[in-house]
This record gives C-alpha cells, sequence and structure tokens, in this order.
C-alpha cells in the first residue's frame, strides 16, 4: 500500500503539485468564474479548503500584516514570501496563485522569483507592473513601469518556468495612476506577451467593469474585491456577468478574522473571562478537526515508540 493510500495527513504526506496545476488550468480555461479566497497563513488556508473552495490565493498584503505587523508597502523580500508561502503549500491541496508582487526586481530577479516559487509548488504566480517598492492596489501614491519592461517581466518569467502548466497572471496598476485608457492598454499588450490572466487592479465604477470586460473579451481576467476600496462591491454574479473568471477575496478573510479577534479581546479585558462569548468562537472539537488531530493520533499508533 503506497503512502497515498494510508490518508496521511496533509502536513505529511506528499503534494501532488502536477494535479494542482492541472486543476488550475482547468478553472482557468473552463466556462465558470469561481471564487478564491486570500490565505494569509496556514490556518486560514486549512479553513479556505475545508470550506469547499476550488484554489486559494497567498495574498501579500496579507503575510505582511499577519506574519510582519508591517503595511503593505513592498517591504517583504522574496526570501520572506517563499518561507510563508511554503508553510501554506505545506498544509493544502488547493491550487494556489502566489502574489509576487513586482517580481522583485527586473527581469531576472522575476525568473528567480519564478523558480522559487514555482519549485515550492506554486499553481499560479501573480507579477504586476508596479515600480519597486511597490503599494496596495487602493493605496495612493504608486507608479508603474513603462509597458515594455512590463512585458520583458513576463516574457522572462515565462522563459523561467519549467512547468507549462504554471500559470502567469499579469497585474497593471495603470488605472490609479495614469487612466483606464492606459490600464487597458497594458492588459491587452500583457496579455499578447504570453500572460495566462489579466488583473487591472481598482476600476473605480460599473462602467468601468465594463469596460474591461469588452476590451478583454476571450482572455481569462481577474477581479479584486476590497471592502471599502476604490472597486465597487458587486455580487459573484454580477462580476460573473460582466465577464471575470477569478473573483479574488484577497483579505476578506483575515479582516474577518481580525475582527473578531478584537472584538473577543476587548470581551476578556471588560470581562476578566472568556464565559458568554462561546458562541464567537470556534468549537473545540471543529478546532481539532481542522488541524486533523484524528489523523496525526491514527498515524502516530502505526509508529509506537
Amino acid at each position: 500500500m503506497s503512502t497515498n493510500e494510508k490518508n496521511l495527513p496533509s502536513g505529511i504526506h506528499h503534494k501532488d503539485t502536477d494535479k494542482t496545476r492541472s486543476d488550475f488550468r482547468n478553472l482557468l480555461e473552463g466556462s465558470k468564474p469561481f471564487l478564491v479566497p486570500g490565505a494569509a497563513n496556514a490556518i486560514s488556508a486549512k479553513l479556505i479548503e475545508q470550506s469547499g473552495f476550488e484554489a486559494l490565493f497567498i495574498t501579500g498584503a496579507g503575510l505582511a500584516n499577519s506574519q510582519y505587523g508591517l503595511p503593505d508597502i513592498g517591504l517583504l523580500s522574496l526570501t520572506e514570501v517563499c518561507m510563508e508561502s511554503n508553510k501554506i503549500l505545506d498544509i493544502t491541496n488547493l491550487p494556489a496563485i502566489i502574489d509576487a508582487d513586482t517580481g522583485y526586481g527586473g527581469p531576472l530577479s522575476v525568473m528567480r522569483t519564478i523558480h522559487q516559487l514555482e519549485n515550492l509548488g506554486a499553481a499560479a504566480i501573480q507579477l504586476e507592473d508596479q515600480v519597486m517598492p511597490k503599494r496596495c492596489g487602493h493605496f495612493e501614491d504608486k507608479a508603474v513601469i513603462e509597458k515594455e519592461a512590463m512585458i520583458n517581466k513576463l516574457k522572462a518569467a515565462q522563459e523561467a518556468r519549467s512547468d507549462s502548466k504554471l500559470a502567469i497572471i499579469a497585474r497593471t496598476d495603470a488605472r490609479s495612476v495614469n487612466d483606464l485608457n492606459d490600464a487597458i492598454a497594458r492588459g491587452i499588450a500583457y496579455a499578447e506577451a504570453g500572460a495566462d490572466a489579466i488583473f487591472v487592479e481598482a476600476p473605480q465604477t460599473i462602467e468601468e467593469l465594463e469596460k474591461i470586460s469588452v476590451a478583454l473579451a476571450g482572455v481569462p481576467l481577474v477581479i479584486n474585491v476590497v471592502e471599502g476600496g476604490k472597486t465597487p462591491q458587486l455580487s459573484f454574479s454580477d462580476l460573473s456577468d460582466l465577464g471575470f473568471k477569478i473573483i479574488l477575496y484577497a483579505n476578506f478573510l483575515l479582516r474577518a478574522m481580525l475582527l473578531t479577534g478584537k472584538n473577543a479581546l476587548s470581551y476578556l479585558i471588560e470581562n476578566g473571562t472568556s464565559e458568554g462569548f462561546d458562541q464567537q468562537i470556534l468549537p473545540w472539537q471543529e478546532r481539532q478537526s481542522l488541524v486533523e488531530l484524528d489523523a496525526y493520533d491514527e498515524t502516530s499508533k502505526r509508529f509506537p515508540e
């Protein structure tokens, strides 16, 4: 019997990277849009997987906020992103899009970024055309590199990947820096340069969403739903009808967890006890189920010390 047939828990069994990349390609090339929540750490990835989603997004902003207490202004290095992404990829079987920001430099740095994240098991890697250090797409005071420079990064990324199933997502922040026309022109150019999906960040009206969809018809499109951000917060159905394929909720889960944590700590300091807050925390048994305690215990029993 193979180790996979023994139903080993997630933190022990072999990850089938070929399958996760094929699964993501099937989603990307299929007829239906799909929701992608962001994971900022391993336990949030477990929640996403057990909730029934088909893919997850390893969010750069989420890593900066949750693992380092930093704002999303380009302070994390490739080494730090690899280290945190590895923890997430190691514990989930879902296809993961990794937010690689600008690729951490020019074309050679992009090639190294692709090489390292591909080796970790990414199903897709997102690159953006901001100037380093980048800023959150819904912040002010951003700048973008020349379109041709981004095209060279995308070509370098494609040459660096060893698995053609690894998807490259090209994001442009030109809407906030220049205008929508430039953002659309960049999106078209990036698709022609071989990007597998296009992400025009921070469109500001439904009319702008429609223009992006029309101009890039036939290209898989990403939309980032940011609660309180610049883009209209539409339903999955509405965004699907507009032609978006990947409907991204990059930091919804993190922000929900943070608010619950804030409320829990306020309750504790005000009341001196957690009693009475029971309905707002994960039950004990569900917590152990989430981290597969029973599977680890069963595995341990087969190997007595």
